[in-house]
């Protein structure tokens, strides 16, 4: 198994105890995160060395991530795994599992690409490098059925992770929050490139923020104690700042916790819609990264609420809209709208409940078929 960042390892984790649970005594090996590790999972490389984004700093650290799937890719021809499962993280994996499946090794892949967003050309290479694709919405099982990839719709792991009625009570005593606080989540993103870009924005907003509301908390959820220290840096130039408070790990009491987020977009801000929470989505990368990425895409929005939902729900402010006083502005209403903080909750609570499936026994089921093992 390869999983590339966070959120990969997060989805990935339940998985592996199923497929413990299922197969006793399989051995699971490769690339994974600390909850994949706390479920007895082998890991060969430790998974930040994958964490990277825009093309910008992909191209900046390609020579180690070239090395690294040449490593592990000899190694698993010589060794022959039953099967191999990719963790999201298309751009590494998709060659990898290429290279495997040509090798004679059935390939997995764990939540299909955004096809229907961006770069839908990519279900050509998918054809030949996947064995079976796992997806987690509903739609996208017509998009891989339709052009001959093997399928499984096994529902997003996050919904049956959090609660339908998030416990903002006992997140607030468990963090030591006062019950009556207004609280904002500031979600800068996992990966070094997104807290480099988006950090002193989000801060900036906050800070503007406190001007509005002396009293109003910020706690903010780091991937790792270094993304927390990169962070904290950028905070030091901020002045006057207040009321700021950093977790390792802990994401999701903070969001249970918090009245609205500041998030990066990504898995973090389905994670937020299923807590049900009001939240500002942005997003900033490098220029050419940027163009790139804006000429590739199909369709008017980034954040997966939106997407999902199909309509603007929730504010989205990318790039060069992505100014401090833009996202301040946001964050308020985000904050204080109580009627909009209703029809939000209604809505992200009928998405809450597409998602849910059984996705550890549907994915373990999958893999253990494709390895000849169902």
């Amino acid at each position: 198994m390869v999983a590339g960042e966070p959120s990969g390892d997060l989805l990935a984790a339940t998985v592996v105890q199923a497929l413990r649970d299922r197969a006793p005594g399989c051995v699971l090996s490769g690339i994974g995160g600390p909850q994949m590790l706390a479920h007895g999972f082998d890991a060969w490389y430790p998974m930040q060395k994958l964490a990277v984004n825009g093309y910008a700093d992909v191209l900046a650290h390609l020579p180690e991530l070239l090395a690294i799937r040449r490593t592990i890719r000899d190694r698993w021809l010589a060794e022959r795994p039953a099967a191999f499962v990719g963790v999201d993280a298309p751009d590494f994996n998709f060659s990898l599992e290429q290279a495997l499946r040509e090798g004679g090794i059935p390939t997995v892949h764990f939540i299909g690409p955004s096809l229907w967003a961006w770069r839908g050309e990519r279900i050509h290479k998918i054809r030949k490098a996947v064995s079976h694709m796992l997806v987690v919405f509903p739609f996208e099982e017509r998009i891989y059925r339709d052009a001959g990839v093997p399928v499984t719709y096994v529902g997003h792991p996050l919904a049956r992770a959090v609660e339908r009625v998030p416990d903002r009570a006992g997140a607030r005593a468990r963090l030591g929050i006062e019950q009556d606080a207004r609280v904002l989540a500031v979600m800068p993103g996992s990966r070094a490139g997104e807290v480099r870009h988006l950090s002193s924005r989000f801060l900036q907003a906050a800070r503007l923020l406190q001007l509005r509301d002396p009293g109003l908390q910020l706690w903010a959820p780091m991937a790792n104690a270094e993304r927390e220290r990169e962070f904290l840096a950028h905070a030091v130039g901020v002045a006057g700042l207040q009321n700021l408070h950093t977790v390792v790990g802990g994401t999701h009491d903070v969001l249970a916790a918090c009245n609205a987020v500041l998030v990066a977009s990504g898995t973090a801000t389905l994670e937020a819609a299923l807590f049900k929470r009001p939240m500002v989505i942005s997003y900033v990368l490098p220029r050419l990264s940027w163009w790139i990425m804006r000429r590739q895409a199909y369709l008017p929005w980034v954040g997966l609420p939106n997407i999902l939902c199909r309509d603007t729900v929730v504010p989205e402010l990318l790039q060069d809209e992505a100014t401090p006083r833009a996202l301040a502005d946001a964050a308020w209403k985000a904050l204080t709208d109580e009627a909009a903080i209703q029809r939000l909750e209604a809505r992200f609570t009928a998405l809450h409940d597409e998602l849910v499936r059984d996705t550890p026994a549907l994915a373990s089921q999958a893999i253990l078929e494709v390895a000849g093992r169902g």
